[in-house]
């Protein structure tokens, strides 16, 4: 008996050691873990105030913390109750299987006195209460996540149209149903862990025992899993109640949302799970007294098999043998509700269709009355342009244009269509010993100035000619930028010190550097010794504390990446991935836009790259490239969604009219949303049931070649004036051709200029004519041996020939034009130089130096001037005089320089004169018209 007592005696000591060492890490580590919280929280409150944005921040942590409260207090009370009652509902020895488990523990101690130490030292309500504290804060960390999801709930707007099938109000499907998914599935969560929870117990007290010779439940462990197992029916039961709504989300491959099969066979066939699932918990419920096994293995085999029968076989043999043979007549209502709402969704219902005859009647009376559109064909892609410009303007390898943006300004009394970028400091480019903290926090911390050229002009050499250059920024024929430096960008990835006790870097001068100091608004307040070990910790850099430069007016500048700065004010928008650059009033600012969305729009086709079936770019965002500030603009104040963030946070919105006119001038359609819509339009411009089951005018993107093979046809952003409007206006336009053929079917394009912004136009074309594509206009000019040969000779000596990205489909009238540019580069050179213009009409592909020459090459080849005879089969009768072939070659030449000149109605003057000579020479020579 001495010795039995003695060993556990002697490890007593090193056991509680650890149990002590096991406590002090635990507590340590959340201690860490609450100083990570609490820091965050700090910086986030200071960052907030600094861009006034603190009641955003305070409604967005107040509600994940009250969802945090509710869940973990639930589930934590869930837990500790069922652990609670299986703890005093058994009173039995821990079983063998525990004891040998915990023997090896302890050191392999006889289980005599693990048992003992188990029943008499063991604390078991602790540990109940910890587990559950424990298992329940795991639970709630995720779903603090959806605060959102519940403010949606609280403060949702009505939609104002009701599905038609349950006859409910849309935004109860927006707001209400993801709320009470949520909430079911935390519900079945907790019972399943609590019945786990409970059982652990259970099976640490000995009521259940489960081994190679031994398996058994007590009647108390079967009464309280009959409890929870009866609950857990209860909530399936109200599973099954929103399943019916989650009908409008299926997809059989005819129909996106209810169909034919849901509505009669799966509908009913939930009502009646919800049937058996209530009486499957009755039964649960009853064996609490019974304690059998035999109730609740029957209402488990019940459910189980009503589910497979009900929700699996009898659906798929339904469908297979009654709707299948007659589909289209069955389907056609569901087809019809899923088209009408699939274009509610994406506002493709509000596409104007019209037609586009597609004539060959261009001339230059019409081209000159086109002169703004002409004018504006962009030239110069995003690729060759952005080599050009680190080439001839990045000054410094520490400077990057990042990204190139189109867009439009009124410039020398013309409307003109612009490329433009910022040019942005990424201290990380500086040499890797200069790579020091000084550098990249405190003294390189901003960009310079902005590059701008026209999309159709170059130089002689083939270089674009620049509106806005070098640094300081210069303006020739731009916008003139008074404060050029840049802060905030789309690459401003970490953070800098302002106002600090040294002048900052601003920008190379010759020998020397130039120096300025920040005296701007931005970022936020770091002079107190607090704040620097604040920071510090934050971003784990000591430096913040043992530097000298910081001064008691310094500000850090975090979340300098536009992306970043407006998702962390406005988490629950989705933005676009280009935020574009934007001169006004002499500073620089970025646009970008920000969409509502849901995937939750009943009957809705979605968009699974996206995750979405309901979008709205109801939320242009201004952010101020030198002071960060963020302005929201609501732009679409009918969308149910926005209205419902507006109620939410009711200081984070303005309306649209608040934005400076200028910058609303440069607002336009944004291209993640374009290509949604263009993407679903290509099957939902079918409105009829039978055209569209039948996939009959299916559209898709056109096909072009590219450097890997054949790539697909992007957007494109073109200043252009349509059939019957009377002055040229900002679109995004795309071709459409119909599926697995080239020839041009239609172009869809989006209206960016006011008072018509956001409006959607198709241009159908006549389906009896044929119309070229960019694909097959591509194959013709590979065709065209004049134009091959030449590009064969420049890739062979020493230069590579590069296309651009699209070829540009130019409507005009009612008539097609077809433009691509055509750029040389040297084999180990990074400057393309635009060196011709391929231009395409009709049956005729031209290539030139400019544009103005391809017109006119075009027009020319093209017959719209006739030809000169040449024929000898008969003699004329009478010579044309010398001095009207010169007069003939004197108007062809000014016409020319006309068109070189882009002066259409000269060109038509001259063009008439030279026709009426040419005539004359005809009739004198006595040839045949």
């Amino acid at each position: 008996m001495t010795i039995g007592i003695t060993g556990p005696e002697r490890k007593a000591p090193r056991q509680n050691a650890v149990v002590r060492l096991i406590i002090a890490a635990f507590v340590v580590g959340i201690c860490l873990i609450l100083l990570k919280l609490a820091t965050d929280f700090l910086v986030d409150w200071l960052w907030f105030s600094s861009i006034g944005y603190l009641p955003v921040f305070l409604t967005s942590i107040g509600a994940q913390a009250v969802l945090l409260v509710a869940v973990l207090t639930a589930t934590a009370a869930m837990l500790w109750l069922n652990g609670l009652l299986a703890l005093r509902l058994t009173e039995r020895q821990p079983t063998q299987a525990v004891a040998a488990f915990l023997s090896k523990l302890a050191g392999n101690a006889p289980p005599s006195d693990l048992f003992a130490y188990m029943r008499d030292q063991l604390q078991w309500p602790r540990v109940i209460a910890a587990g559950a504290g424990l298992l329940a804060l795991l639970v709630a960390a995720p779903e603090a996540g959806n605060w959102s999801v519940l403010l949606q709930y609280f403060y949702q707007v009505p939609y104002g149209m009701a599905d038609p099938l349950y006859d409910r109000d849309i935004g109860f499907f927006l707001f209400s149903l993801p709320a009470y998914i949520l909430i079911k599935n935390w519900m079945l969560l907790t019972l399943v862990l609590s019945a786990l929870f409970a059982g652990t117990i259970y099976w640490a007290r000995g009521d259940i025992e489960y081994d190679i010779n031994h398996r058994s439940i007590s009647p108390t462990a079967i009464a309280h899993g009959s409890a929870l197992l009866g609950c857990l029916f209860a909530v399936k039961a109200w599973s099954y109640v929103l399943d019916r709504y989650l009908l409008l989300y299926g997809d059989n491959g005819v129909v996106v949302g209810a169909s034919f099969t849901d509505v009669h066979v799966g509908l009913p066939g939930l009502w009646l799970m919800i049937g058996l699932s209530i009486i499957a918990a009755l039964a649960a419920w009853a064996n609490v007294r019974v304690r059998t096994y035999r109730l609740p293995a029957v209402a488990i085999v019940l459910v189980g098999v009503g589910t497979f029968v009900l929700s699996g076989a009898v659906p798929v043999l339904f469908r297979q043998f009654f709707v299948k043979p007659s589909e289209l007549e069955l389907e056609r209502p569901y087809i019809e509700r899923n088209i009408a709402l699939t274009r509610q969704a994406y506002n493709l219902d509000q596409i104007a269709a019209k037609p586009f005859a597609a004539e060959q009647k261009l001339t230059p009376e019409v081209l000159e009355s086109n002169k703004a559109t002409i004018e504006n064909i962009r030239l110069w892609d995003w690729l060759p342009l952005s080599d050009t410009y680190a080439q001839l303007q990045e000054i410094r390898t520490y400077y990057k244009f990042h990204d190139l943006d189109v867009d439009r300004y009124w410039l020398d009394g013309s409307y003109q269509s612009v490329m433009l970028s910022a040019r942005e400091l990424r201290p990380s480019l500086l040499p890797s010993n200069a790579q020091t903290w000084v550098n990249r926090h405190v003294l390189f911390t901003h960009g310079n100035g902005a590059v701008m050229s026209p999309v159709t002009r170059k130089s002689t050499e083939g270089l674009p000619l620049l509106y806005l250059r070098d640094i300081p920024p210069v303006a020739d024929g731009g916008p003139k930028i008074r404060e050029p430096r840049i802060y905030f960008g789309e690459q401003s990835d970490d953070y800098v010190i302002v106002k600090g006790s040294t002048p900052e870097f601003d920008y190379p001068k010759g020998k020397d550097n130039a120096y300025a100091a920040y005296d701007g608004a931005g970022g936020v307040p770091i002079g107190t010794m607090g704040r620097r070990i604040l920071f510090s910790y934050y971003f784990n850099d000591p430096n913040l504390v043992l530097t000298n430069y910081i001064t008691i007016d310094s500000r850090i500048m975090i979340r300098r990446s536009i992306q970043e700065r407006v998702s962390t004010i406005a988490p629950f928008l989705r933005l676009d991935h280009d935020p574009y650059l934007v001169i006004s009033g002499g500073r620089m600012f970025w646009m970008q836009d920000a969409y509502t969305t849901s995937s939750y729009f009943p009957a809705a086709q979605p968009v699974r790259d996206f995750d979405l079936n309901y979008i709205r770019n109801s939320v242009k965002v201004v952010v101020d490239a030198y002071n960060g500030t963020v302005e929201f603009y609501l732009i679409d104040s009918g969308d149910p969604i926005a209205a419902t963030y507006q109620r939410i946070f009711p200081s984070l919105f303005k309306p649209f009219t608040a934005m400076p006119p200028d910058l609303q001038k440069h607002v336009r359609y944004p291209e993640d949303l374009f290509l949604i819509q263009a993407r679903l339009y290509q099957v939902y411009h079918m409105e009829a049931a039978d055209v569209f089951y039948n996939r009959e005018d299916l559209w898709q993107f056109p096909r072009q070649p590219g450097g890997d093979g054949v790539s697909t046809m992007t957007p494109y952003y073109i200043i252009m004036r349509l059939p019957g409007e009377a002055q040229a206006e900002f679109f995004l336009m795309l071709p459409m051709v119909p599926s697995r053929r080239d020839n041009m079917i239609a172009w869809l394009a989006a209206r960016c200029d006011a008072p018509d912004y956001g409006k959607l136009i198709v241009y159908e074309f006549p389906k009896e004519k044929l119309v070229y594509g960019p694909f097959q206009i591509e194959a013709r000019i590979n065709q065209n041996t004049e134009i091959s040969q030449q590009l064969t000779l420049w890739n062979q000596m020493g230069s590579r020939v590069i296309r651009g990205a699209n070829l540009l489909v130019i409507p005009i009238e009612n008539s097609i034009l077809y433009v691509s540019p055509l750029y040389l580069r040297a084999q180990q050179g990074h400057l393309p130089e635009l060196k011709r213009v391929i231009a395409a009409y009709g049956e005729h592909v031209v290539m030139k130096e400019t544009l103005a020459e391809a017109l006119s090459a075009l027009f020319l080849e093209s017959g719209a001037a006739p030809a000169v005879s040449s024929t000898t089969e008969e003699m004329p009768s009478t010579s044309p005089a010398p001095s009207q072939s010169r007069e003939a070659l004197d108007r062809y030449n000014q016409a020319v320089e006309r068109l070189k000149a882009g002066d259409w109605k000269g060109f038509g003057t001259q063009f008439d004169a030279m026709r009426d000579l040419l005539e004359e020479m005809n009739r004198r020579s006595g040839g045949r018209r």
